[in-house]
């Protein structure tokens, strides 16, 4: 008799406390977009300003490159060492929010030496070929185009070599513009876009 009284309070106390976790989860508050970016600090600087040559700044970025690029590592689609293992633990509803985040920092400007030649190139070859989707030098990017002012410059060179490879797929009107360009032409718009502060 004491046993099946032991078994019953023992079940409603089971209860309770589930009863009591279930309210609390439910209380609880989905993480907002500064605790979502936050994540990304280690690798891409607090607020989205890298401090590694071969991580991109994040801060200015539009919201839409972020959400496209997020995207292509959880399905595997742009390649990647680690983002895509990462991009799988969050949601679209995830990557809008962290998209919305470093769309709103400012520009991080990187200090780094570059050919002073190839820069003065680059802005000529930039002016001619890329200024219609990556706006004002690079600050701006057209829909998802990615923004290109003052990234590392071996970040840039290690995703040129991944274009021109043909391991990450290149958007048609960037390969209309690319593909008449030569190694030394790439390398000067590289520049210059890492001088823009």
């Amino acid at each position: 008799m004491k046993q099946k009284r032991w078994s019953r309070t023992l079940g409603a106390g089971v209860l309770i406390v589930g009863a009591w976790m279930m309210t609390a989860g439910a209380g609880a508050a989905p993480p907002n977009a500064a605790m979502l970016s936050n994540a990304c600090a280690g690798c891409h600087g607090t607020g989205g300003g890298s401090a590694g040559p071969t991580m991109p700044s994040l801060a200015g970025q539009s919201k839409e490159a972020i959400v496209v690029a997020m995207k292509k590592f959880k399905s595997g689609e742009r390649p990647s060492s680690i983002m895509g293992r990462l991009a799988k633990g969050y949601t679209d509803a995830d990557f809008d929010n962290m998209g919305e985040f470093f769309s709103k920092q400012k520009l991080h400007p990187t200090q780094q030496t570059l050919d002073a030649a190839r820069v003065a190139r680059g802005a000529a070859l930039q002016e001619a070929n890329c200024s219609r989707c990556h706006l004002e030098d690079g600050k701006e990017g057209k829909d998802d185009t990615p923004a290109m002012a003052s990234q590392w410059l071996p970040y840039m060179q290690m995703q040129m070599a991944l274009y021109l490879s043909d391991q990450r797929k290149m958007p048609e009107k960037m390969a209309e513009k690319v593909k008449p360009l030569s190694v030394d032409d790439l390398e000067a718009l590289l520049h210059f876009y890492a001088s823009v502060k």
